[in-house]
C-alpha cells in the first residue's frame, strides 16, 4: 500500500471565506435580509427597502455616527396553532432583520424623510449644500 501526499490547494480560499465577515466589522444579523436599492441625484439619496408583509409599526430607522440602520420584524400571522389544522408548507420568511449603511458626511442626518407605502420603505436623505470655495489672499509682511 502506498500513500500519496495530498495538498489542500484551496486552503487559502477557505480561510478567506471564513474570515470574510471579520474584515467588514461586527454587524447585527437578522433572520432574513430585505432587498435594498440606493439611488442618488444632485440633491439627495433615496434608499428603498422591500418589506412585504411587514407592518409599519414593526420598522425602526435610526442614525448613529453616520451609520443608518433599518431594523424590524416580519411576524407570522398564525401565532397560535389552530386545532385540527396542519401547515403543509411554509416558504415565506418571518423574523427579524437588520440592514446598516454608512452614509457620506455630505448628508443631513437630522432631516431624513421616511414613508412606507405598499410594503416599501422609502428614505430620502438630503445632501448638504456645499459652499463654493472662496480664495482669500494672505498678505505677507
Amino acid at each position: 500500500m502506498s500513500l500519496t501526499l495530498m495538498r489542500r490547494p484551496f486552503v487559502g480560499m477557505d480561510e478567506m471565506f471564513e474570515n470574510f465577515d471579520h474584515s467588514l466589522g461586527e454587524f447585527e444579523q437578522g433572520d432574513w435580509m430585505p432587498a435594498i436599492d440606493i439611488e442618488e441625484n444632485n440633491k439627495s439619496y433615496l434608499i428603498k427597502a422591500e418589506l412585504p408583509g411587514v407592518h409599519k409599526d414593526d420598522v425602526h430607522v435610526h442614525v448613529v455616527d453616520n451609520v443608518l440602520t433599518i431594523k424590524g420584524e416580519k411576524k407570522d400571522e398564525i401565532t397560535v396553532e389552530i386545532k385540527d389544522t396542519k401547515r403543509h408548507r411554509i416558504e415565506r420568511t418571518y423574523g427579524s432583520f437588520v440592514r446598516s449603511f454608512t452614509l457620506p458626511h455630505t448628508v443631513k442626518t437630522d432631516n431624513i424623510e421616511a414613508e412606507f407605502i405598499d410594503g416599501v420603505l422609502s428614505l430620502t436623505i438630503t445632501k448638504v449644500v456645499k459652499a463654493k470655495s472662496k480664495q482669500t489672499e494672505v498678505k505677507i509682511k
